[in-house]
């Protein structure tokens, strides 16, 4: 089984409604797409193909390589189709593994069944073929099996990501209810930005927002700031393979002559924060940040660059009726001081969004964990063109 040279179904995960974003990212990296789903990418290519995806993706969570899709009804068939498998072509018999799984059959009332029946077809296997046992367990830390099984279709992935992909490495300190960073950098991906103009994240919390537009600018990959994954642990790595691929990362930063991103919060403790996540990410220089209410953000006049804000929701923090405020001198500051930029607000409060009033000009539907949200977008036009008009229903 030459996984490093044959191709198969590659299976990309990702949070609920980052699939545009992320298959974005996987067709700049010259893939052909096979198929997109609400929270997948599907491609095909070899386990090298996917050293370089794990490296490269900022929306990702899983880079999962298909070893055997199946038909099965039952956990003895389950053992049955997976005992057909080479494991020990895959991992070294006195190697460490773990399964992680997606199941709905009825057969399985505890996804947990499930993965004991993997294991135990692995571990027959391998004792059957060498004698030896490997360990196995919950810690990502060997290689790592997928299960997904739906109905009466399953199929066995080696997950070559291991810990997900959506942390970035970069956030020492997260900072009260951050933002996902796959998540703030789908929601960056998705605006009008050009990756030049200012970028201008008052309310900035712990960073997250600013320095993934810092990374993005400059074309500095998640890669950068990792080095484990559980291709690693797969018979037949070798480490030229990821040192390859790390040292075009490298290659590809860039830099962006009179980048200005900007991010400011009331609290100063927020702004430590960030600038300890902005000096781990390597980007602490490319963002100017301060302490003040986001009225008196600095904002570069003549530019036509972004403004982004992700404010409280009231679901998880603080008290609605208090935000409504808040929401509304979001609207006027934006109005009043932002002119000739796109703004943008990330929320999960629609109510609370209809606060703003001013016309959103698209709404992109987000999840936050179980939060439905939104990033809205607002022309923020200057002289003619500008629209100040009052709408109470457009943020829907």
């Amino acid at each position: 089984m030459q996984i490093f040279t044959t191709k198969s179904r590659i299976v990309i995960t990702c949070h609920k409604w980052l699939a545009p974003a992320l298959e974005s990212e996987v067709i700049a990296l010259g893939y052909e797409i096979e198929q997109t789903g609400q929270t997948s990418v599907m491609l095909l290519g070899t386990i090298q193909d996917c050293i370089r995806l794990n490296l490269n993706l900022r929306c990702a969570s899983q880079v999962m390589y298909s070893l055997k899709k199946f038909t099965c009804n039952s956990p003895d068939d389950l053992y049955n189709e997976l005992s057909s498998i080479s494991w020990d072509k895959l991992m070294s018999p006195d190697g460490y593994f773990s399964v992680t799984s997606s199941v709905s059959h009825s057969s399985i009332t505890n996804n947990m069944f499930a993965n004991l029946r993997v294991k135990d077809a692995i571990v027959d296997y391998m004792r059957d073929k060498s004698n030896l046992r490997p360990s196995t367990g919950s810690e990502l830390r060997g290689v790592v099996f997928n299960l997904f099984w739906k109905y009466d279709e399953a199929e066995i992935f080696i997950d070559t990501s291991g810990e997900t992909l959506t942390k970035h490495g970069y956030r020492k300190m997260p900072g009260k209810a951050p933002m996902l960073e796959a998540l703030a950098a789908a929601t960056i991906l998705s605006t009008k930005w050009d990756k030049a103009a200012p970028f201008i994240n008052p309310m900035c919390g712990s960073g997250t927002l600013a320095i993934e537009a810092a990374l993005i600018a400059t074309n500095r990959t998640p890669g950068l700031l990792r080095s484990s994954y559980a291709f690693m642990h797969l018979l037949g790595y070798e480490p030229a393979m990821y040192l390859k691929e790390r040292k075009l990362l490298d290659e590809k930063i860039k830099q962006v002559a009179g980048l200005k991103i900007i991010a400011t919060d009331v609290s100063s403790a927020a702004i430590s924060t960030s600038k300890i996540n902005a000096e781990a990410a390597g980007v602490a220089h490319l963002i100017d940040f301060a302490v003040c209410d986001f009225e008196r953000t600095n904002i570069p006049q003549d530019a036509n660059g972004v403004i982004m804000l992700n404010p409280e929701y009231g679901e998880r923090l603080g008290v609605e009726a208090e935000l409504e405020a808040v929401y509304t001198r979001i609207g006027d500051f934006m109005k009043n001081k932002c002119k000739g930029y796109t703004g943008y607000i990330f929320t999960g409060n629609l109510a609370l969004a209809k606060r703003i009033r001013l016309q959103t000009s698209r709404k992109i539907e987000f999840f936050n964990a179980t939060i439905d949200c939104r990033l809205l977008e607002y022309q923020l036009y200057a002289g003619s063109k500008r629209t100040d008009k009052q709408v109470t229903g457009d943020a829907k």
